[in-house]
């Protein structure tokens, strides 16, 4: 976690928890108070940007919905292609996918044949990792086509769900650490 840097504070403080929701017992991250914030926004552009921009990444891999906020602006500032990865049957073309269990059952995350060509180096962005599934799934999704993920990033992490041991030899990158 970047805790050091003076705009994690800005970053965090403008996170708004909200209790109970979607459902009794969960503590709601909502960055939708962050995107209102333009300093805080800005600024957590701006530290995914310094760490990547060195990077050799040519793909910022954007897991729905809240990947699309984040991964457009950095893939731009980088110098890379941004790859929406979408929840079943909304990208028009054809697809590959990737199936990862949920807390009950199972969904799966999607992305438009050629997208993406064997030897890129990818980042995969999201707002948040709770359990892991999602973006261990991307993981997979991406390098069953031979692409390589240099590194998750999330804006929050909820380490006490343990999602970063699914990542398996995966770094991840968070800014804030939910409770």
């Amino acid at each position: 976690m970047a805790s050091q840097d003076p705009r994690i504070a800005t970053i965090s403080s403008a996170i708004r928890v909200i209790p109970d929701f979607p459902k009794p017992g969960i503590m709601f991250q909502d960055i939708t108070t962050l995107l209102l914030d333009p300093k805080a926004f800005k600024d957590t552009i701006d530290l995914f940007v310094e760490r990547y921009r060195d990077q050799n990444i040519s793909v910022v891999a954007g897991v729905e919905a809240r990947g699309f906020i984040f991964g457009p602006p950095i893939a731009l500032a980088i110098g890379a292609k941004f790859v929406p990865m979408r929840k079943p049957k909304k990208l028009p073309g054809p697809v590959i996918s990737e199936e990862y269990s949920l807390e009950y059952g199972t969904d799966k995350i999607e992305m438009h044949v050629g997208a993406v060509q064997a030897g890129e180096r990818a980042l995969i962005i999201d707002d948040l990792i709770a359990t892991g599934g999602t973006l261990s799934a991307a993981i997979r999704l991406l390098e069953r086509v031979e692409v390589q993920v240099v590194e998750c990033a999330c804006v929050v992490e909820l380490p006490e769900l343990k999602g970063r041991e699914r990542l398996g030899d995966k770094a991840l990158f968070v800014l804030v650490n939910g409770s």
